[in-house]
């Protein structure tokens, strides 16, 4: 458990991602295995324990303290795994520390009545409150250390001085803890087959586009143009008589979405955006948010919000790679291929015809009536690309609509995870409305945990300490009056309307691009500014 824990503390307090990626392949080239499988297993977001609860560690930890005293040192700290490592009181003969490989093997195992004894036990023979964190972390699955999935791969293929594609082409057909893909990478053995039917292929990502320096560089000729549809990343696969539905991350999401898996009658992978489309019509995201992260979906739900794909290329026809083929030849493949394909579930997305780049502005800031009124933006391929996975420079770019905004003020702010457990970063701002008695008040509309610097951060805690109002638990409520408070610039992709939510609308993407420190609370945007916006954007 020691290198792993002083692996997690140093990605914990590193913020520089090539730092992180050396430190994360430093680490499999000197652990052996299986715990480097584990570790990367961790990493990657592949472990879960079903029987390993939060609830269980908060159990344990108040069968040896006072409840009280762990709750106001939860509340101090703001992270559960930091808050258990360091007020743990052990107790003395406590068996020998034990090994990550111990950790996951009994974890996997366990019964929900065996947890706790197994996190008392463990937690009394580790030494320090670093090693504890590191347990904790790893039960409960929030590492939070600012590693994706995707740069884990990339150091597990630096390891072997191979692409970082090659891993991600073999990552579905592998299983933790990865001794064959070590095997592998050290030259001891030959390339893991990735011969899985319906497997996930890894995804080509497009980069934003930059105007002032991009479009300088670039011949429109060159490019093609298709708009970015408002819903999610998908492929779609059937080969070997099996259909799979992954996420952009390889998430296994068919079992939500059988209507869609019966789009794809000949064998391929086709790449495309899950939406939902009703009686012809592209629907709003909100739509689609009704059928995502379920396991499974009625006939109801199936009828409601019927979901299809909207395919932009084509990955494999038959046992044909088309992967390597400039994007025009895929995109004269893929039209052909759907063509054979029965039913509505499966369409493509048109290409956008522009002759210059001020052709291509005035489309995306005017889209035409019916579905284009709800992309997102435009995306740009270069007509002689191969499908790459990740993200190359220059092939692909994505250009955004240009985000809505909004000045709202903060009213409650509450502490972050990780590295920020120590300060209030994350924020419920509101807009002013008038309450029942006709007073002006302020009604929350979002939440937003990023969008400014470290600097920046830093003040907005000070601000948030010096005008508490109340505690409630991790949670302050600040001062928030006319002429008192602090307004954020609010960022959003998108805005609907919610019952969930107190003011009737959800922000999508909210994120803080400016703090205004210089307008009083006052001034800010009302509710009748968002509901006029409202009224704009379904109008569209």
């Amino acid at each position: 458990m020691r290198a792993f824990a002083e692996l997690l503390d140093r990605l914990s307090l590193t913020a520089s991602r090539n730092a992180k990626l050396t430190l994360v392949r430093d680490y499999l080239r000197a652990t052996p295995d299986p715990d480097r499988g584990w570790a990367l297993a961790a990493l990657t977001g592949e472990l879960t324990f079903d029987a390993a609860k939060p609830a269980f560690i908060r159990k344990a930890v108040e069968a040896r303290m006072d409840g009280q005293l762990f709750a106001w040192s939860y509340d101090y700290v703001g992270d559960l795994a930091e808050t258990v490592s360091l007020v743990w009181p052990a107790r003395p003969g406590a068996n020998r520390e034990p090994a990550l490989n111990e950790v996951i093997e009994a974890l996997r195992t366990a019964s929900r009545a065996e947890v706790q004894r197994l996190i008392e036990g463990w937690l009394d023979a580790l030494p320090t409150p670093r090693e504890r964190w590191a347990l904790l972390k790893l039960m409960t699955g929030a590492l939070r250390v600012g590693m994706t999935a995707r740069l884990a791969k990339r150091a597990a293929a630096e390891m072997g001085g191979v692409e970082a594609a090659e891993v991600e082409e073999l990552w579905h057909a592998l299983h933790p803890p990865y001794e064959d893909l070590f095997a592998w990478l050290e030259g001891r053995s030959e390339r893991p087959s990735a011969d899985n039917p319906a497997r996930f292929r890894p995804v080509m990502l497009a980069q934003a586009l930059d105007e002032a320096v991009d479009f300088a560089r670039l011949d429109p000729s060159d490019y093609t143009a298709e708009w970015k549809w408002d819903g999610i990343r998908v492929q779609l696969a059937h080969e070997g008589g099996q259909r799979r539905l992954y996420t952009r991350t390889g998430d296994d999401i068919s079992r939500a979405f059988p209507d869609v898996l019966e789009a794809l009658a000949d064998e391929g992978v086709v790449d495309g955006e899950l939406l939902v489309v009703r009686d012809g019509a592209l629907a709003p995201f909100a739509d689609l948010q009704q059928r995502l992260n379920r396991k499974t979906v009625d006939a109801k739900m199936l009828e409601t919000f019927p979901a299809a794909i909207r395919a932009y290329d084509l990955l494999h026809e038959g046992d044909e790679d088309l992967r390597p083929l400039p994007f025009a030849e895929r995109r004269r493949r893929l039209e052909a291929f759907l063509a054979r394909q029965p039913g509505a579930r499966l369409d493509i997305s048109p290409l956008q015809p522009f002759g210059t780049w001020a052709e291509l502005a005035a489309l995306r800031a005017d889209p035409p009536e019916g579905d284009a009124r709800l992309a997102e933006g435009v995306m740009l391929k270069r007509r002689d690309s191969p499908y790459e996975a990740g993200r190359p420079k220059g092939p692909w770019f994505k250009w955004k609509r240009d985000p809505f905004t909004v000045d709202a003020v903060l009213m409650y702010a509450q502490r972050g995870h990780g590295k920020r457990s120590s300060f209030y970063s994350d924020y419920t701002f509101g807009v002013w409305t008038r309450d029942d008695a006709g007073q002006r008040a302020l009604t929350p509309v979002g939440k937003a945990y990023f969008g400014f610097t470290d600097e920046e951060l830093k003040g907005i805690d000070k601000f948030v300490r010096d005008n508490t109002v109340e505690r409630f638990g991790p949670v302050r409520s600040v001062r928030a009056e006319p002429h008192r408070g602090l307004v954020f610039e609010v960022a959003f992709e998108g805005l609907q309307r919610s019952a969930r939510h107190k003011s009737g609308v959800a922000m999508r993407f909210p994120r803080i691009s400016r703090i205004r420190w210089d307008k009083p609370p006052g001034e800010a945007d009302d509710l009748e500014a968002l509901e006029r916006l409202l009224a704009q954007i379904e109008r569209r």
